[in-house]
Parts: C-alpha cells; sequence; structure tokens
C-alpha cells in the first residue's frame, strides 16, 4: 500500500475541511481545547504545564483560523460568500477563530480569553443529525408546544399573586412583591424545590401543592409532546429511506407508487458490514431478503453463488421448508431489505405477480442446488 493511500493529502485535507461535515482533527480540536480550558482554570494542573498548555491551547486556535479561513476561501469561490458568513456555521466559526485574540487585544488576561473556547464546542452543532431531526420536531409541533407554554405562564403568574397575597405579611423578605415571588414560583412549578423560599401559611401550603402538580402536568405534556413528534418524525424518516432502498431494487421496478408505498411499509431496512453471516444453514426461516445495494455470497455444497444489487433471498424457506439451505454471508457493506413471514403472506396476496416471480425463482434455485 502506498504512502499516499494510507494518508490523506493535503488536498483532500482541504476539501474536507471546507466540506460541511465535521473532520476528525476538528474533532480532536475540540476535544482537545475543553479538556485543557478545564485544566487552565486548576491551579495546581496549569502551574506545572502551562507551557505545554498555552502551547496546545494556541495549536488548537490555529487549526480553527485555518479551518475559517479554508471555508471563506471555498464559499467565495463558490459565489457564497455573504451566505456562509450570516449562517450559523460561519458565525460560530468566526467566532471560534476571533474570540480569543480579539479578547487579548482588548487587554483581557490570558486565563479569561481562552475562556472564549468555549464557542469552539458550538463547531459541532451543524454536523449532529438529532439536532435537525429535533428542529423539525419543533417546528411541526409549535402549535401544541406553545399552548403549552401558555397554560405553563398563567400557572406562574396567578400562583405568585396568590402567594404575594397570602405570604406578604409572613415573609415581606421572600414574598414582598411579585417579582419577588416569581422566584418560589418559577422554582415550584419546574418541581426543583430548593427549599429555600417555602410559604408558611396553611392556604399558601395548599397553593403550593396545587403548583407542584401543575408542574408535573405541564412537563408530562411537553415530554409526550416531543416523544410523539420524535415519534413521527423518525417513522418518515425510516418510510423515506425505505422508499429510497425499494425503489432501486429492479424486482420492485414494475410497481406503482401506491404499491411501493405497500411494500416500503412492509419492509425494515439493514446495513450490514462486509463478512457478516445473515443466514446459518439449518436454522428456522421466517423472513426473506432483498438486496438494495452491496453483495452477498451464498455457500451451496460443493460451489458458492453470488447474489447482487436486485436479488433476493431466504424465500425458499418461506413458501417450503422452513430449514435454511445454505450460509448466506456478505461480501461488501451492503444494505438489506427484510420481509417477514406475516407481511411476505400479505404482499404475496396483495401482489400476485410477485408471487408468482418469487415462486418461479425458488423453483428455478430448487432444480439449480439438486
Amino acid at each position: 500500500m502506498s504512502q499516499s493511500s494510507r494518508f490523506p493529502s493535503l488536498s483532500q485535507f482541504v476539501t474536507a475541511t471546507a466540506g460541511r461535515n465535521m473532520t476528525k482533527p476538528a474533532y480532536v480540536a475540540i476535544t482537545s481545547g475543553v479538556v485543557l480550558i478545564m485544566l487552565l482554570t486548576v491551579d495546581p494542573a496549569y502551574a506545572a504545564m502551562h507551557y505545554l498548555i498555552d502551547a496546545l491551547l494556541w495549536a488548537c486556535l490555529a487549526f480553527f483560523v485555518f479551518e475559517w479561513v479554508i471555508r471563506l476561501r471555498h464559499a467565495a469561490g463558490a459565489g457564497r460568500r455573504a451566505a456562509y458568513i450570516f449562517s450559523f456555521r460561519g458565525i460560530v466559526d468566526a467566532a471560534s477563530a476571533l474570540a480569543v485574540p480579539i479578547a487579548l487585544v482588548a487587554g483581557a488576561s490570558s486565563g479569561t480569553a481562552w475562556l472564549l473556547g468555549m464557542f469552539w464546542v458550538l463547531k459541532v452543532v451543524p454536523g449532529i443529525r438529532g439536532l435537525r431531526q429535533l428542529r423539525r420536531v419543533l417546528v411541526v409541533e409549535s402549535g401544541p408546544l406553545l399552548s403549552v407554554l401558555v397554560i405553563f405562564l398563567m400557572v406562574l403568574f396567578m400562583a405568585s399573586v396568590a402567594e404575594f397575597f397570602l405570604e406578604r405579611d409572613v415573609q415581606p423578605a421572600n414574598f414582598g412583591s411579585i417579582p419577588a415571588a416569581l422566584w418560589w414560583a418559577v422554582a415550584t412549578l419546574t418541581t426543583t424545590g430548593y427549599g429555600d423560599v417555602v410559604p408558611l401559611t396553611p392556604l399558601g401550603r395548599l397553593i403550593a401543592a396545587g403548583v407542584m402538580i401543575c408542574g408535573l402536568g405541564v412537563f408530562g405534556l411537553w415530554t409526550g409532546i416531543l416523544a410523539t413528534g420524535f415519534a413521527a418524525e423518525t417513522r418518515r424518516d425510516n418510510f423515506l429511506r425505505s422508499w429510497e432502498a425499494v425503489s432501486k431494487v429492479p424486482f420492485f421496478a414494475s410497481l406503482g407508487p401506491s404499491a411501493i408505498a405497500d411494500v416500503t411499509q412492509m419492509l425494515r431496512t439493514i446495513d450490514l458490514p462486509m463478512r457478516t453471516t445473515i443466514i446459518r444453514k439449518g436454522q428456522a426461516g421466517d423472513c426473506m431478503y432483498f438486496i438494495a445495494s452491496g453483495e452477498v455470497e451464498v455457500d451451496l455444497p460443493g460451489k458458492k453463488i453470488v447474489l447482487g444489487e436486485g436479488a433476493f433471498f431466504g424465500e425458499m424457506a418461506l413458501l417450503g421448508n422452513n430449514l435454511r439451505s445454505a450460509d448466506i454471508t456478505t461480501t461488501r457493506v451492503s444494505r438489506l431489505l427484510m420481509l417477514d413471514l406475516v407481511d411476505f403472506r400479505l404482499l404475496m396476496a396483495r401482489h400476485p405477480d410477485l408471487a408468482e416471480t418469487i415462486d418461479a425463482e425458488a423453483k428455478r434455485r430448487a432444480l439449480e442446488n439438486k
């Protein structure tokens, strides 16, 4: 293996840095920077290793400046300089590169200036897929979430007014005004209950109990709305990925959109690495597989057969004897579509043409195996 194939060239590194995805060096720099900033605040550790800590912090900063300059030049070359500069990623990249030097030039102490390295952590945000999913959920469920927020604010205000009326004479320091009572209301409604401010009157404690119960209800509603939204978004993503995989299988090419949607709801997508055993000979079979991408090897007595993209296997156990007749292993990274026994029968009943094709292929393979 040549040196150039083992290690990326400078041009490849620059191209990866200019892209939207985080690179491994970026993750290393961010992790190292966070650890170094924490050590910076530990006096014994910093006193013992201040030269090393300072040098590594400057190295991290140099990397983020280089990354920012590369992305800025790449955006300018693509005619997207303004779009990049005012995007979230562009703002974070600029803050990561410039915040510490600007603070040092402005006269801040070294220990204070390096605390602005906290902006480095934000660089991982655009690459987190779950955050994009969360944004979609918040947009879709914004109506119910805002409705619960209004209920939260109403309970918060009404509880503050009630406790101000009941406790102002007993605890003027804690409930002497409605803004002062808001601290108690927030701590109680969020079920935090610090205990620094507690109602003393019987009616005040009764209201406090009601506020705590309302807090559980409000956060329960928020949790339920977000959980339902995430479940719906996950189903949507899985459906789109399965649809894309199903549409690429030649076996389903003759189906219309409604039929593909029907099949997509039945199939489950599985991504497998190379040299993964999918089926073992002699096992009971309860599903079949379609190859959306990749390749598998069927180990038959005396020979081996390779099945590529668009082929299917495992149907023999569903049509006749339910025992697997061969070992099947992936030879490359593969994406498979799995159809279990119950859905297999439903699919065959709804699409007789597919049933005939699978049955004909099963008979051909049975004769071939003999």
